[in-house]
């Protein structure tokens, strides 16, 4: 449960007139509420104390959320000595339940225990090995991907359990069982696969073939897309005008005395516009100098991945200045990022380009998680700046297939879509990103 510091302590009034971080009319603790039916970690929380009993399932978001940002929450989770839970270096602090008159906010606190590595196929795999193979081993995958597998190898731990079953040698008709009720809870075929390969990285192999490459399992999940099919959205969920029009004003500019969040939000957001790039590979971008390169006069920037990621290297071209209208110097993506780079240089601690702007961890490299929340954060101020209503359903990875959409519509070329994107072939483009969108300023996409 995080609490508030020593020196400002908060009692319970404080904390019911602040804000209910999840709830509705009927469940509302507080007088004041975010609506379970909207994002509450896609929005900038008030200053002060909050009510937090989130649902099980952005747990791992809502911690983070708390942690980067420095927070004070009074946070309601359960109790799992059995489950994992995401890793935090420095645990939340703990503090006493609040009760009183009305509603009792929290039961006795008690802590949750640090994430820890599944047991299994892998743990046999590498028994007898020297410590230092086994954590040159444990690297072949990256660590958001061994925290993805270890959170689902967990829940079909708990599943085996539940049913008498050992969870590492139960045969190939369990497994499909789990999946079939994953399936029929509306799971997407995505999911179920990140779901076979997490039990196929600990299972034993079944009649001589891991199990994500079983016949069975490649079947079931071949008729799992056909049963589920993905829904496709052919129309944006927000509108890139107006979230361009918000960015050249308040709370974002101007750029060289906002506060460092706003900044952050800013950079962010238009690096992922003018890029077309995945969260992870934002994340993956280092202010080292033989990553950054700004060219003379600020003309354009080039930014290189970290060394052992994949190299996608990005070249953004600066706004011209004789540009008819001056406000479009306000959306220049290579001012954004020097701005940035200058005035998170003297307390980052990391080489990656994106940066913790508050709370403990200011200045350590903000995760992938995090990052995702600055851009829909970012959208929704924009709105929000304007008087405009949030729009609902943002997701960060949806300014991949805005922003080559409207290019698109505007006259670019496919290939050169493509290529910026890193799409192999224009088929994923014509699947997966194609939007109907209305035109915008095709001086605001160059």
């Amino acid at each position: 449960m995080a609490t508030p510091p020593p020196d400002s302590p908060a009692d319970l009034e404080s904390i019911r007139r602040g804000p209910d971080l999840f709830a509705s009319p009927e469940s509302s603790h507080c007088q004041l509420y975010y609506s379970l039916g909207r994002d509450t970690l896609a929005h900038s929380w008030p200053p002060g104390p909050k009510y937090a009993f989130p649902p099980v399932s952005i747990l791992a978001q809502t911690l983070c959320k708390i942690r980067e940002d420095g927070e004070q929450v009074l946070l309601v989770a359960p109790y799992w000595p059995t489950r994992t839970c995401p890793s935090l270096e420095d645990p939340l602090e703990e503090g006493p339940s609040f009760s009183g008159d009305g509603h009792n906010l929290a039961p006795a606190s008690r802590s949750m225990e640090p994430a820890r590595v599944a047991s299994g196929r892998d743990t046999v795999d590498l028994s007898g090995l020297p410590q230092a193979v086994i954590e040159t081993i444990t690297q072949s995958r990256a660590p958001s991907t061994r925290q993805a597998y270890t959170l689902r190898w967990g829940l079909f731990v708990d599943w085996c359990a539940s049913r008498g079953e050992d969870p590492q040698r139960c045969p190939i008709a369990v497994v499909l069982s789990f999946l079939q009720e994953k399936l029929e809870r509306r799971l997407s075929p995505s999911t179920l696969k990140v779901y076979v390969a997490a039990i196929a990285a600990y299972h034993n192999a079944v009649d001589g073939a891991s199990i994500g490459k079983h016949q069975l399992v490649v079947r079931f999940l071949r008729g799992a897309r056909r049963v589920n099919p993905p829904r496709l959205h052919l129309v944006p969920s927000w509108d890139l005008s107006v979230a361009l029009r918000g960015l050249r004003g308040p709370p974002f500019e101007p750029l060289v005395s906002v506060e460092l969040k706003f900044l952050s939000l800013k950079t962010a957001l238009l690096t992922a516009l003018t890029s077309i790039k995945r969260v992870g590979d934002l994340q993956a971008f280092s202010v080292n100098e033989a990553c950054l390169e700004f060219r003379p006069a600020d003309s354009h920037v080039v930014l290189r991945p970290r060394p052992g990621y994949v190299p996608k290297v990005v070249n953004l071209q600066a706004l011209p200045p004789e540009e008819a209208d001056p406000a479009l110097a306000l959306l220049c993506p290579v001012c954004a990022l020097r701005v940035y780079v200058d005035r998170t240089r003297s307390f980052r601690r990391s080489e990656q380009l994106f940066v913790c702007f508050g709370g403990q961890q200011k200045g350590n490299a903000v995760s992938k998680q995090r990052l995702a929340h600055w851009v829909v954060d970012a959208i929704s101020l924009a709105y929000e700046s304007q008087g405009e209503p949030c729009p609902l359903g943002v997701r960060a990875h949806s300014t991949r297939s805005v922003t080559s959409s409207y290019a698109l519509a505007h006259g670019a070329s496919l290939a050169d879509i493509c290529r910026a994107a890193g799409w192999a072939t224009p088929n994923t483009f014509a699947r997966f990103y194609n939007l109907r969108v209305e035109p915008v300023s095709s001086r605001v996409l160059r």
